[in-house]
């Protein structure tokens, strides 16, 4: 029976978000029951995606890629996959109509991870994070909001901001890694090879609008999603705040983290500012 195969498709997506990020995966514990799934589902998609233009350094990354948006279409088509991170993306994408714009621009920013390595432009930074992250965030929006139209045209703005915030987060959280690894420079007019502390105080400015401007939008979401996603952002606020107390030479030499036992305290004071309404 398919609905056996759709179960542990499902599975295999929640253990991919477990596995791949114990931060997202503690927000995505937040949601309510009847969302959290869809969102695992999303996550597992976006992860594999990722994960071969980032990780698969002993491979073929372009043919690996070539063959995972094939079977994308295939799965979106045909309402199956033998893939089964494909197979529960394309219930949720389905279930939810979301837009197929959504998933090509996201698509589209990862293939460009294969061969671009630096930004030099505004304009391109910009359209790299709407594809990889914002997309993402709008995706997510059309499962919180359960298909309303309505309710995700008034939080579309939002949640691309917050969207942004994540993405530009994690540049500066990775930029190590990013840098020396992978040779790539996201931050367009800023010589990452001497990060000092006005080009990062400027990085972090431009986040920190970002995630003010999302925080309008979470105090919005449906009860079902607002403290998870209001979780993840208290999560990425921390770690913003971790990466502006480092100095910026630090930032550039080693991978700045938060703490397990800070996440649990995290999600404690979350909770209580939640339940008295002190978002």
């Amino acid at each position: 029976m398919k609905a056996l195969f759709d179960t542990v498709s499902y599975n295999c997506s929640k253990i991919v978000t477990k596995t791949y990020s114990t931060s997202f995966s503690l927000a995505t514990k937040m949601l309510y029951k009847s969302i959290r799934h869809d969102i695992y589902n999303i996550y597992g998609f976006v992860r594999f995606a990722d994960e071969i233009v980032d990780s698969f350094h002993d491979y073929n990354k372009e043919e690996l890629f070539h063959r995972f948006s094939e079977d994308l279409e295939h799965a979106l088509k045909d309402k199956i996959s033998l893939n089964p991170i494909l197979n529960s993306f394309q219930y949720t994408y389905h279930k939810y109509n979301l837009d197929k714009s959504l998933v090509d621009a996201f698509m589209k920013s990862m293939q460009m991870d294969l061969h671009k390595t630096t930004y030099l432009t505004d304009e391109e930074y910009k359209n790299y994070i709407y594809g990889s992250a914002d997309v993402v965030g709008l995706m997510c929006l059309k499962v919180f909001v359960k298909g309303d139209n309505d309710k995700y045209n008034e939080l579309k703005e939002t949640a691309m901001a917050l969207g942004s915030a994540f993405q530009k987060v994690n540049f500066l959280r990775d930029l190590k890694a990013d840098f020396d690894e992978l040779n790539r420079s996201y931050f367009p007019n800023v010589d990452l090879s001497q990060l000092n502390e006005n080009s990062k105080q400027k990085i972090i400015d431009d986040i920190e609008q970002d995630f003010e401007k999302g925080l309008s939008g979470i105090k919005k979401l449906p009860i079902e999603a607002k403290f998870g996603v209001f979780m993840a952002y208290r999560y990425y606020k921390q770690l913003l705040k971790k990466l502006k107390r480092t100095p910026a030479l630090q930032i550039r030499n080693a991978r700045i983290r938060v703490s397990n036992p800070k996440k649990v305290e995290l999600l404690m004071r979350s909770y209580v500012k939640y339940q008295l309404n002190l978002m």
